[in-house]
Protein backbone atom coordinates (compact mmCIF):
# COMPACT_ATOMS: atom_id res chain seq x y z
CA UNK A 1 0.00 0.00 0.00
CA UNK A 2 1.49 3.43 -1.22
CA UNK A 3 1.82 5.57 2.35
CA UNK A 4 1.07 9.64 1.96
CA UNK A 5 4.22 11.45 3.21
CA UNK A 6 2.65 14.53 4.24
CA UNK A 7 -1.32 15.85 5.26
CA UNK A 8 -3.50 16.20 2.00
CA UNK A 9 -3.13 20.17 2.39
CA UNK A 10 1.23 19.88 3.04
CA UNK A 11 1.78 17.49 0.02
CA UNK A 12 0.07 19.52 -2.86
CA UNK A 13 2.49 22.45 -2.32
CA UNK A 14 5.85 19.78 -1.57
CA UNK A 15 6.77 18.76 -4.73
CA UNK A 16 9.32 16.65 -3.24
CA UNK A 17 7.06 14.75 -1.50
CA UNK A 18 7.23 11.02 -1.69
CA UNK A 19 5.48 8.59 -0.59
CA UNK A 20 8.38 7.13 0.96
CA UNK A 21 9.88 10.10 2.52
CA UNK A 22 9.11 12.34 5.35
CA UNK A 23 10.57 15.83 6.15
CA UNK A 24 10.52 16.74 10.02
CA UNK A 25 11.83 20.76 10.68
CA UNK A 26 12.27 22.74 13.57
CA UNK A 27 13.24 23.08 17.16
CA UNK A 28 16.27 22.09 18.09
CA UNK A 29 15.22 21.07 21.79
CA UNK A 30 13.09 18.93 20.24
CA UNK A 31 15.95 17.66 17.80
CA UNK A 32 16.60 14.08 20.26
CA UNK A 33 13.30 13.15 20.70
CA UNK A 34 12.75 13.84 16.45
CA UNK A 35 15.99 12.30 15.67
CA UNK A 36 16.16 8.89 17.94
CA UNK A 37 12.50 8.60 17.03
CA UNK A 38 13.21 8.37 13.24
CA UNK A 39 15.75 6.48 13.45
CA UNK A 40 14.12 3.25 15.28
CA UNK A 41 11.17 4.33 13.08
CA UNK A 42 13.30 3.59 9.80
CA UNK A 43 14.34 0.68 10.88
CA UNK A 44 11.16 -0.98 12.03
CA UNK A 45 9.78 0.48 8.67
CA UNK A 46 12.32 -0.63 5.42
CA UNK A 47 12.31 1.60 3.00
CA UNK A 48 10.85 4.89 4.32
CA UNK A 49 13.40 7.65 4.76
CA UNK A 50 12.67 10.42 7.87
CA UNK A 51 14.64 13.75 7.36
CA UNK A 52 15.04 15.80 10.55
CA UNK A 53 16.42 19.47 11.16
CA UNK A 54 16.91 21.77 13.61
CA UNK A 55 16.81 25.32 12.59
CA UNK A 56 14.44 26.45 15.56
CA UNK A 57 10.90 27.12 15.80
CA UNK A 58 9.72 29.74 13.89
CA UNK A 59 11.75 27.91 10.99
CA UNK A 60 9.90 25.05 11.97
CA UNK A 61 6.12 26.45 11.50
CA UNK A 62 6.95 28.70 8.68
CA UNK A 63 8.12 25.16 6.37
CA UNK A 64 4.89 23.26 7.58
CA UNK A 65 2.78 26.13 6.63
CA UNK A 66 4.78 26.98 3.22
CA UNK A 67 4.48 22.92 2.96
CA UNK A 68 8.12 22.60 2.73
CA UNK A 69 8.25 20.49 5.33
CA UNK A 70 5.37 17.45 6.30
CA UNK A 71 5.77 18.23 10.51
CA UNK A 72 7.00 21.16 11.94
CA UNK A 73 8.71 21.09 15.72
CA UNK A 74 8.50 23.86 17.58
CA UNK A 75 9.12 24.03 21.98
CA UNK A 76 6.97 27.29 21.68
CA UNK A 77 3.17 27.56 21.08
CA UNK A 78 1.41 29.40 17.96
CA UNK A 79 1.74 32.88 18.01
CA UNK A 80 -1.16 35.34 17.54
CA UNK A 81 -0.31 35.43 13.69
CA UNK A 82 0.46 32.13 13.45
CA UNK A 83 -3.14 31.02 14.55
CA UNK A 84 -5.85 29.89 11.72
CA UNK A 85 -3.61 29.33 9.33
CA UNK A 86 -4.35 25.44 9.39
CA UNK A 87 -2.29 24.18 11.60
CA UNK A 88 -2.84 20.76 13.63
CA UNK A 89 -1.09 20.76 17.44
CA UNK A 90 -0.11 17.55 18.26
CA UNK A 91 2.03 18.12 22.14
CA UNK A 92 4.57 15.38 22.01
CA UNK A 93 6.03 16.28 25.85
CA UNK A 94 6.62 18.76 28.55
CA UNK A 95 9.27 20.43 29.27
CA UNK A 96 11.08 22.63 31.83
CA UNK A 97 13.32 25.58 31.14
CA UNK A 98 16.64 25.13 33.40
CA UNK A 99 18.00 28.46 34.22
CA UNK A 100 21.82 27.55 34.24
CA UNK A 101 25.19 28.85 35.99
CA UNK A 102 28.61 27.75 35.54
CA UNK A 103 29.38 25.20 38.68
CA UNK A 104 31.70 27.45 40.60
CA UNK A 105 28.76 30.35 40.71
CA UNK A 106 27.61 30.24 44.41
CA UNK A 107 24.27 31.11 43.83
CA UNK A 108 21.92 28.04 43.66
CA UNK A 109 18.37 29.53 43.10
CA UNK A 110 16.60 32.92 42.45
CA UNK A 111 13.10 34.27 42.79
CA UNK A 112 10.73 34.84 39.44
CA UNK A 113 11.17 38.23 39.62
CA UNK A 114 14.88 38.46 40.58
CA UNK A 115 15.55 36.50 36.91
CA UNK A 116 12.93 38.74 35.67
CA UNK A 117 15.17 41.54 36.45
CA UNK A 118 18.88 39.92 35.60
CA UNK A 119 17.56 39.40 32.41
CA UNK A 120 15.61 43.37 31.84
CA UNK A 121 19.35 44.67 33.06
CA UNK A 122 18.15 45.43 36.55
CA UNK A 123 20.49 43.44 38.28
CA UNK A 124 23.77 43.61 36.88
CA UNK A 125 25.94 42.14 39.95
CA UNK A 126 25.71 38.82 41.12
CA UNK A 127 26.35 40.26 44.71
CA UNK A 128 23.03 41.68 44.55
CA UNK A 129 21.50 38.28 44.51
CA UNK A 130 23.44 36.37 47.69
CA UNK A 131 26.70 35.58 44.85
CA UNK A 132 30.29 37.02 44.85
CA UNK A 133 31.08 40.49 43.54
CA UNK A 134 31.29 40.04 40.12
CA UNK A 135 29.61 41.02 36.37
CA UNK A 136 26.45 38.91 35.45
CA UNK A 137 27.01 37.90 31.84
CA UNK A 138 24.06 37.65 30.18
CA UNK A 139 24.06 34.38 27.16
CA UNK A 140 20.36 34.71 25.62
CA UNK A 141 18.52 33.23 22.55
CA UNK A 142 18.17 34.81 19.07
CA UNK A 143 14.55 35.34 17.97
CA UNK A 144 13.58 32.20 16.15
CA UNK A 145 14.04 30.20 18.95
CA UNK A 146 11.32 28.60 21.02
CA UNK A 147 12.93 28.53 24.18
CA UNK A 148 13.48 32.27 24.05
CA UNK A 149 9.75 33.06 23.24
CA UNK A 150 8.43 30.49 25.94
CA UNK A 151 11.13 32.34 28.22
CA UNK A 152 9.63 35.67 27.51
CA UNK A 153 6.13 34.65 27.91
CA UNK A 154 6.64 32.82 31.09
CA UNK A 155 9.57 35.08 33.18
CA UNK A 156 9.80 38.12 31.42
CA UNK A 157 5.75 39.21 30.49
CA UNK A 158 6.05 43.41 29.62
CA UNK A 159 9.91 43.70 30.50
CA UNK A 160 11.88 43.73 27.74
CA UNK A 161 15.31 41.84 27.25
CA UNK A 162 18.63 43.97 28.19
CA UNK A 163 20.21 44.25 24.66
CA UNK A 164 23.75 43.65 26.11
CA UNK A 165 22.82 40.29 26.04
CA UNK A 166 25.43 37.27 23.82
CA UNK A 167 22.83 36.18 21.85
CA UNK A 168 23.13 32.63 20.53
CA UNK A 169 21.30 30.15 17.91
CA UNK A 170 21.31 27.25 19.39
CA UNK A 171 21.02 25.55 22.78
CA UNK A 172 24.49 23.63 23.12
CA UNK A 173 26.11 27.08 22.69
CA UNK A 174 24.03 28.76 25.57
CA UNK A 175 25.69 25.77 27.65
CA UNK A 176 29.28 25.96 26.52
CA UNK A 177 29.24 29.90 27.23
CA UNK A 178 28.22 28.84 30.49
CA UNK A 179 30.48 26.29 31.02
CA UNK A 180 33.41 28.63 30.16
CA UNK A 181 32.04 31.76 32.42
CA UNK A 182 31.75 31.74 35.82
CA UNK A 183 29.69 35.18 35.66
CA UNK A 184 27.59 33.91 32.66
CA UNK A 185 23.99 32.55 33.19
CA UNK A 186 22.10 31.25 30.69
CA UNK A 187 18.60 29.45 29.71
CA UNK A 188 18.46 25.90 28.34
CA UNK A 189 15.88 23.27 27.84
CA UNK A 190 16.39 20.71 30.83
CA UNK A 191 16.99 17.56 28.97
CA UNK A 192 20.15 19.37 28.14
CA UNK A 193 21.93 20.47 31.72
CA UNK A 194 22.86 17.17 31.82
CA UNK A 195 23.38 15.27 28.39
CA UNK A 196 25.26 11.98 27.74
CA UNK A 197 27.76 13.12 25.12
CA UNK A 198 29.69 15.60 27.57
CA UNK A 199 31.64 15.74 30.72
CA UNK A 200 30.86 19.28 31.05
CA UNK A 201 28.97 20.30 33.97
CA UNK A 202 26.23 23.65 34.58
CA UNK A 203 24.45 24.40 37.19
CA UNK A 204 20.52 24.39 37.19
CA UNK A 205 19.35 27.29 39.94
CA UNK A 206 16.29 26.62 41.38
CA UNK A 207 13.14 29.03 40.90
CA UNK A 208 11.15 30.02 43.58
CA UNK A 209 12.47 27.49 45.42
CA UNK A 210 12.23 24.79 43.03
CA UNK A 211 14.92 23.01 41.72
CA UNK A 212 13.97 21.71 37.74
CA UNK A 213 13.25 18.18 37.50
CA UNK A 214 11.07 15.91 35.35
CA UNK A 215 9.19 15.11 38.12
CA UNK A 216 8.43 19.10 39.17
CA UNK A 217 7.54 19.97 35.16
CA UNK A 218 5.49 17.00 35.47
CA UNK A 219 3.72 18.02 38.44
CA UNK A 220 3.59 22.02 37.47
CA UNK A 221 5.47 22.86 40.73
CA UNK A 222 8.66 24.32 38.48
CA UNK A 223 7.33 27.87 36.95
CA UNK A 224 8.95 27.73 33.86
CA UNK A 225 7.97 24.71 32.05
CA UNK A 226 6.54 24.50 28.58
CA UNK A 227 4.64 22.12 26.08
CA UNK A 228 6.91 20.95 23.01
CA UNK A 229 4.68 20.50 19.93
CA UNK A 230 4.26 18.45 16.54
CA UNK A 231 2.49 20.90 13.69
CA UNK A 232 0.99 19.43 10.74
CA UNK A 233 -0.87 20.96 8.07
CA UNK A 234 -4.40 19.63 8.20
CA UNK A 235 -4.94 16.33 9.61
CA UNK A 236 -1.95 14.10 9.48
CA UNK A 237 -2.33 11.51 7.11
CA UNK A 238 -0.36 8.62 5.54
CA UNK A 239 3.41 8.27 6.82
CA UNK A 240 3.17 11.42 8.77
CA UNK A 241 0.49 10.06 10.68
CA UNK A 242 2.15 6.71 11.27
CA UNK A 243 5.49 8.41 12.43
CA UNK A 244 3.16 11.09 15.12
CA UNK A 245 1.55 7.88 16.51
CA UNK A 246 4.66 6.43 16.29
CA UNK A 247 6.19 8.97 18.81
CA UNK A 248 3.78 9.18 20.99
CA UNK A 249 3.65 5.03 21.74
CA UNK A 250 4.61 4.05 24.46
CA UNK A 251 7.98 2.99 23.86
CA UNK A 252 9.11 6.56 22.68
CA UNK A 253 7.38 8.50 25.25
CA UNK A 254 8.93 5.91 27.93
CA UNK A 255 12.18 5.53 25.90
CA UNK A 256 13.44 8.20 24.21
CA UNK A 257 10.97 10.87 25.87
CA UNK A 258 12.24 9.89 29.42
CA UNK A 259 15.99 9.01 28.10
CA UNK A 260 16.23 12.64 27.02
CA UNK A 261 15.27 14.33 30.20
CA UNK A 262 11.87 15.30 28.90
CA UNK A 263 8.56 15.04 30.68
CA UNK A 264 6.37 12.04 28.70
CA UNK A 265 2.66 13.69 27.80
CA UNK A 266 0.98 10.59 29.93
CA UNK A 267 2.57 12.36 32.54
CA UNK A 268 -0.20 14.80 33.05
CA UNK A 269 -3.05 13.41 31.00
CA UNK A 270 -3.32 10.32 33.48
CA UNK A 271 -2.53 7.81 30.43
Amino acid sequence: MALVAASAAGCESRSSASAHQLIVAGSTTLLPISEQAAEQFQAGNEGTSVLVSGLGSSAGIEAVMSGTADIGTSSRDLKKEEEGKGLVDIPVAFDGIAVIVNPANPVDGLTSAQLRDVYAGKITNWREVGGEDREIDLVNRDEASGTREAFKKIVMGDEKFDHSAVVLPGTGQVRDVVTRSEGAIGFISLGFVSPRFTSTRVKALRIDGVEPTEKSVASEEYPIARTLHFFTKGEAKGLAARFVEYVLSDAVQNGVVVEAGFVPVSARDGR
